[in-house]
């Protein structure tokens, strides 16, 4: 590889790592500042959660158009209209000065933002090899994983010192300054055929891994984002502050951040299915911990785990889901990714009366119930599949 194909390799990942940043960074800065909007507004704590629940829903539902979008207006020009689009939706939330404005205002960002993830997604399964893809993919966990963390972790600092509004300037105003720099970003060379909406959908559901795929989003999506949601209204609830709550939430993003290399590491070698299982394994570990106890340090703990299953789990179904259907990979990643978030939005929704009423153990202890079938499904499932694009051995007993 020539130094200038090195570069541009580098500039690439740079600027698809920043559009999972600028993206996560949207989407987690609300959960640490539920409280504190709630108080604001002057509306109990499942009202303001209602918003967060809009945006995941919309993230979610708007997918599969912006992959049909994306298959014909390119994945680079999609990214960036929908970021600008996105921009307009946070100065509107930030201006909101009722639940109803708040809400459709992140509905819109959640909407737009969502194209940016699995558009990343969509342009490393166009430009990578199968072999290496989980390992790329899990670099833009960096992004994601560096969004996360500073999400959390500032959103509530800003809550406390100055107003929850801030927090979506500040998101709007980073996602404008990144549609210029992907002016940098080449769009890649697309080889799928150009096909009907109602051909691509009936490709993907045709397909029984792809199914299982997207099931085990919507799974994911509903314990791991939904119960993530009220984590640090459970640690405020202790007694900490918003600060403290988003500080302890933001290592989530800092175990993701730290558990990515090494996922990407082993990926070389470890079979798919036992990362997904010891994903999960993680998961109801991060979940028991904090049905128990929702201090501080044990949600600290709680959070290391989340970040390690995200890492070790959902690297590995989203690369599954850019190999079920290499025909309709923009629509498979879309509906992937709408399951995702339909099931956030759909936990966060049946989690809300719990939350309104303290009972957050009883939140975090079915979340941890439900995550054993999920990671049995998705290991069984996995080591099942062969990739269409680079024929697997069937694993030794």
């Amino acid at each position: 590889m020539t130094a200038e194909v090195a570069g541009s390799a580098g500039r690439t990942r740079r600027l698809l790592q920043l559009t999972t940043l600028v993206s996560s960074l949207d989407r987690f800065a609300m959960p640490p500042m539920l409280l504190a909007i709630a108080h604001g507004l002057d509306v109990p704590l499942a009202r303001a959660a209602q918003a967060a629940s809009a945006y995941y829903l919309a993230y979610g539902l708007l997918q599969p158009v912006w992959g049909l979008v994306s298959d014909r207006l390119g994945l680079v020009r999609t990214i960036r209209l929908t970021l600008l689009l996105a921009a307009a939706g946070t100065a509107t939330a930030a201006l909101a000065t009722g639940p109803g404005a708040l809400i459709a205002s992140r509905a819109v960002a959640g909407a737009c933002f969502g194209a940016a993830i699995p558009s990343t997604l969509v342009y490393v399964g166009d430009t990578v090899p199968s072999a290496r893809r989980q390992r790329d993919i899990t670099d833009l966990m960096v992004g994601v994983a560096c969004g996360t963390a500073v999400a959390t972790a500032l959103a509530g600092v800003v809550a406390d010192r100055l107003s929850w509004r801030w927090a979506f300037a500040g998101t709007g105003t980073l996602a404008v300054l990144l549609v210029a720099l992907l002016r940098r970003l080449p769009e890649p060379a697309s080889h799928r055929r150009h096909e009907s909406a109602l051909t691509q959908f009936r490709s993907v559901f045709a397909a029984r891994p792809a199914r299982l795929v997207i099931a085990l989003a919507f799974v994911e999506g509903a314990i791991l984002l939904g119960g993530l949601t009220y984590l640090p209204a459970a640690v405020q609830a202790g007694g900490a502050d918003a600060t403290t709550a988003g500080l302890v939430t933001a290592a989530f993003g800092v175990a993701t951040l730290a558990a990515a290399p090494a996922v990407a590491r082993l990926s070389r070698r470890v079979r798919p299915a036992r990362l997904v299982a010891v994903g999960a394994a993680c998961l109801v570990g991060a979940w028991l911990l904090v049905a128990v106890s929702a201090a501080a340090a044990v949600a600290l703990v709680s959070c290391l785990l989340l970040g390690a299953a995200w890492a070790a789990m959902h690297s590995t179904l989203q690369t599954w889901a850019t190999q079920v259907v290499p025909a309709a990979r923009a629509t498979a990643v879309a509906m992937f990714a709408c399951a995702l978030f339909a099931g956030s939005a759909i936990g966060a929704l049946v989690f809300g009366g719990l939350a309104s009423a303290d009972r957050y153990g009883l939140i975090f202890a079915w979340s941890a119930a439900v995550a054993v079938p999920l990671g049995v499904a998705g290991a069984i499932g996995r080591a099942r599949f062969t990739d269409p694009e680079r024929p697997e051995p069937v694993a030794p007993a």
